[in-house]
């Protein structure tokens, strides 16, 4: 989605209200897996930057940026085996209930390799590209499922990309 796009949506929507209230800060903890390899993943995400109440029943838009370090581990005999990646991405949650969440977010990784798994992805810079769903379980506690795609968006090639399904659990503070 372009930036005039993003901009057009967030106006529409209407401005946020100190009264509208918005996600707390966190830690979340992601595990994995994707083809012959595992991400296990650690965030910090930030209370909400920006937040707005839709009309009627179409609860709410949070933007929440998350900061996060993970650790990758492909399965033996793929090499190299193990890479780190550190991540800033901010992530639109729409709040559709109290409870229930859809995410979404795209935003910049580095990787300590620039092959993986028995691939070369072609350098150590990465999109990352999130979608998922997920449940509040208590007032400080939430779990999700998220598909994460990376990729260089060819910048340079090869460009294979990779991709994890994970299982999340964020605390809140």
């Amino acid at each position: 989605m372009s930036g005039i796009t993003c901009l057009m949506l967030f106006n529409a929507a209407g401005p946020a209200t100190a009264s509208s209230g918005g996600t707390q800060g966190g830690i979340s903890v992601h595990y994995g897996v994707g083809d012959r390899y595992q991400r296990y993943t650690l965030n910090y995400e930030t209370p909400s930057v920006w937040t707005t109440r839709f009309g009627g029943r179409w609860g709410r838009l949070d933007l929440t940026p998350e900061i996060g370090v993970s650790y990758w581990t492909a399965d033996r005999p793929r090499s190299p085996g193990q890479a780190w990646q550190f991540s800033a991405i901010p992530m639109f949650r729409w709040w559709t209930s109290e409870r229930f969440y859809i995410e979404a977010g795209v935003g910049a990784t580095v990787l300590t390799r620039t092959r993986f798994s028995n691939r070369n992805i072609g350098s150590a810079f990465q999109f990352g590209d999130h979608i998922g769903v997920g449940f509040l379980l208590t007032p400080n506690s939430r779990v999700g499922v998220r598909y994460s795609h990376f990729s260089n968006a060819g910048i340079k090639r090869p460009n294979p990309g990779l991709d994890t399904v994970q299982l999340t659990y964020t605390h809140q503070f």
